[in-house]
């Protein structure tokens, strides 16, 4: 917190910096072939700059570049230990520009200053500097084959991914992909959401800095059918990585199936149950959680608690704690860092939040602009409320009688990402965690684990593998089997 800024440094930097505008291809930025982009600010509606977008043949273009480069083996091939090197070279040069990246990202999305400088950058270079520190310490393997032959098991890298991005983090989420992918070996090209293309322009070039070869690292701004279909539809593109909706995320199956079976990674929506059974104790640690976990970036998370399934003998005192919690979050300027809340990320998405803003609130439930104040509401388990991904700071409120009840609303649900339980019997808790479909199931708390566990989700959550942890880099490459046969071929005895 001491390295905070005040609100007129941060106005300062963000009306001095230089921006990027155009896709970053082989090593450099170039103008794109599709139509310019506005970036705008979610909290002030004022254009921050206009960006040169990409479209198919720019696709063509990076493909072509990133393939090139694979082959080449620049970087593909480099010592896994060089590459360590690089990487850890670029979170030396993130780090340098924190408070510039910080503000980049706020004002691109919306998000508070706070966040950013507390947690998305300082996660964006752990997570680079995990996966680069981990990569050469990855052993393969040998199969027990028997005396005349040796089976060598080992991790090559897959060739070329594509990254999809989602708004919500566009930096961590950028970190969670490129940090594996490009320590594995791979070449990766990154297509932002539209709504915030800034800062993973600026990583690319600060990559570049750093010594990432030409054409294994590149960005194309744009939209989805400009630059997200041609990715996902390309006969080059080896594996494509997913962050966002569920709808978006199976659109990638589709391309795989249409195109070259290409390795598909989604990681989709959740609407995560916080479950509070009848012993629970400690309530004030309870509404602490429940209350960062549903409004915490503004709620716009795959992995917010936006359901809160209690049971009923615990349900007033903890309602009386959370509501008070609840009115200390302040909204407003997200270059305040005394701000808790932001703007939401565009019009159209404040508006789609907006539509379940309906009925008596227990507090909050309005809007102003693109700033939607922390809303609860009591609900009942169909109601559209606490069935619909909202991505907003919506909490809906549902009462239960009993742990079977919790869990069977828990599980009431099409999607499987995260969960929360907070119960004093550590045998309830568990049993309650093993009972709950859903990828990450914290106990008396609510997060995410950290960079070594793996993150995604059941269901409609997620396919294919997952993020952090050493079982991300397993899905950036491919696994191969070298067999040797230490026989002789002409007596048929083992080689001595």
């Amino acid at each position: 917190m001491s390295d905070l800024l005040t609100r007129e440094e941060y106005g300062a930097i963000a009306a001095e910096i230089d921006l990027p505008a155009a896709p970053y291809i082989e090593g450099k930025f170039r103008k794109g072939n599709g139509p310019m982009m506005d970036t705008i600010n979610p909290a002030t509606g004022k254009v921050i700059t206009s960006i040169s977008t990409a479209n198919g043949e720019d696709v063509n273009f990076a493909v072509a570049k990133a393939r090139e480069a694979f082959d080449q083996g620049s970087w593909s091939r480099m010592h896994p230990s060089e590459r360590k090197d690089v990487l850890i070279k670029l979170c030396k040069l993130i780090t340098r520009r924190k408070h510039e990246l910080a503000v980049m990202e706020s004002i691109d999305s919306g998000k508070p200053i706070l966040d950013c400088e507390t947690v998305d950058i300082p996660e964006t270079i752990h997570t680079i500097k995990w996966h680069a520190e981990l990569v050469d310490k990855i052993y393969d393997q040998t199969a027990p084959s028997g005396d005349g032959t040796i089976s060598m098991i080992v991790r090559e890298p897959i060739g070329v991914v594509a990254a999809i991005l989602p708004w919500n983090f566009p930096l961590m989420m950028l970190a969670w992909k490129i940090g594996p992918a490009l320590a594995a070996g791979n070449s990766v090209i990154v297509k932002p959401a539209e709504q915030t293309t800034l800062t993973a322009l600026r990583i690319a070039e600060l990559a570049h800095m750093a010594g990432v070869p030409r054409g294994v690292l590149q960005v194309l701004p744009g939209d989805g059918p400009s630059v997200g279909e041609p990715l996902g539809m390309h006969m080059d593109v080896d594996m494509v990585s997913f962050t966002g909706s569920t709808e978006t995320g199976k659109r990638f199956l589709r391309y795989a199936a249409d195109s070259n079976m290409k390795e598909v990674v989604l990681e989709c929506g959740g609407k995560n149950p916080a479950v509070v059974l009848a012993d629970a104790e400690n309530l004030d640690h309870v509404a602490e959680h429940v209350v960062n976990a549903a409004f915490w970036n503004m709620g716009e998370n795959c992995s917010a608690a936006s359901r809160l399934i209690v049971d009923k003998t615990v349900k007033e005192p903890l309602m009386e704690r959370i509501l008070a919690r609840t009115r200390d979050w302040k909204t407003g300027d997200p270059l305040d860092p005394s701000n808790h809340l932001g703007a939401l990320i565009d019009a159209d998405h404040c508006g789609k939040v907006s539509s379940y803003l309906t009925g008596d609130a227990l507090v909050g439930g309005k809007a102003d602009g693109n700033f939607v104040a922390p809303t609860i509401y009591e609900v009942s388990k169909d109601d559209l409320k606490a069935r619909d991904e909202i991505f907003g700071p919506v909490l809906s409120v549902i009462e239960v009688s009993s742990t079977e009840e919790a869990i069977q609303v828990a599980n009431d649900t099409d999607y499987g990402l995260a969960a929360s339980v907070f119960s004093a019997s550590t045998r309830n808790a568990i049993r309650a965690a093993r009972d709950i479909r859903a990828g990450t199931v914290t106990i008396n708390c609510y997060g995410e684990g950290d960079i070594s566990t793996p993150f995604g989700g059941y269901k409609q959550s997620g396919f294919g593998g997952r993020d952090n942890s050493i079982h991300a880099h397993d899905q950036f490459t491919e696994l191969k089997t070298i067999w040797i046969d230490l026989t002789d071929p002409a007596d048929g005895d083992d080689v001595g």
